[in-house]
């Protein structure tokens, strides 16, 4: 099953010490990211003179502001990733996809891309209604995020000519997926236990079954323009906490596990491609159950 929910501090001292501590990064994160909002609208000047130029300047952008919530949560929090598997290349174009569990698995995997000097190329499928959210939203709209329905029959043709783009102008990225597309709740289990059962596959304890459309129409999309795909597993140790709870800094300690798989060794055909997933998904299902035995990643 699932890890549980991270719990918070018990005494209402460590919970205060921990507002006190988190406020003024908290403060500064979200008062400069309005800002750099601000320049990102300011390089809407440039766009039509240079695409390239105006996708540099925000690259910058993402890859500063980003730059700074992980040296706060290192910094402010003490967070500790615990990166395990295979080694990745620097500066590799690749499809990231990865299980996902709550908001900080996001930050977490900026961990991961700012070691490999990525983070400024990540590149999100997000719900539309997301472009609206002033900050966050804002800002991704700016680093060629691909804005989506959730319905395959209007999205497809949203995400092919993304993807055409991407490849076309060989933009540097990491496309960041999570396939499984939603969070991972007990509900949320409880129907693709179902589904998997329906279907005769095996039955996942620890991980959602990936939906793998938009999975397989990245790798067409982008073939010839990303080199490999990583398969990230996320594991907590002492519960899965909520964005708010990451923030103050309840977390110290994740660990992120990294297999890396050459584009040109998987397949061509899109069913088979989908299958190739749901195995990795499967291996996956099992690293958690060992993970949550032992305490770490073999």
């Amino acid at each position: 099953m699932p890890l549980a929910p991270l719990s918070s501090p018990h005494q209402r001292r460590d919970r205060f010490r921990a507002v006190i501590r988190s406020a003024p990064a908290l403060a500064g994160l979200w008062t400069s990211l309005l800002a750099v909002n601000g320049l990102q609208m300011a390089s809407l000047a440039i766009r039509p003179v240079s695409h390239s130029a105006f996708r540099r300047i925000n690259r910058w952008v993402a890859d500063t502001w980003w730059g700074w919530t992980v040296a706060v949560s290192r910094q402010v929090h003490g967070v500790e990733v615990v990166i395990t598997g295979g080694d990745l290349p620097v500066g590799e174009n690749a499809v990231v996809v990865a299980n996902h569990q709550q908001m900080p698995d996001i930050t977490l995997l900026m961990h991961l891309a700012a070691q490999k000097e990525r983070l400024g190329d990540m590149k999100w499928i997000l719900k539309r209604s997301l472009k609206y959210v002033p900050g966050a939203g804002w800002g991704l709209a700016f680093l060629d995020a691909v804005f989506v329905e959730r319905d395959w029959m209007k999205d497809r043709e949203t995400v092919d000519r993304a993807f055409a783009h991407l490849r076309e102008d060989r933009v540097p990225l990491w496309l960041m997926l999570f396939v499984e597309g939603t969070r991972l709740r007990p509900e949320n289990l409880e129907k693709t236990r179902e589904f998997a059962q329906q279907q005769g596959w095996e039955v996942p304890r620890h991980v959602l079954l990936p939906r793998t459309k938009g999975f397989v129409a990245a790798l067409e999309g982008l073939r010839g323009h990303v080199e490999a795909v990583y398969d990230v597993t996320i594991g907590y140790e002492e519960g899965v906490p909520s964005l708010g709870q990451y923030a103050l800094g309840y977390t110290r300690r994740a660990h992120l596990h990294v297999r890396r798989y050459p584009v040109a060794d998987l397949p061509t055909e899109a069913d088979a491609l989908g299958g190739w997933l749901r195995e990795r998904w499967q291996e996956k299902d099992a690293l958690l159950a060992d993970y949550y035995a032992n305490g770490h990643f073999g």
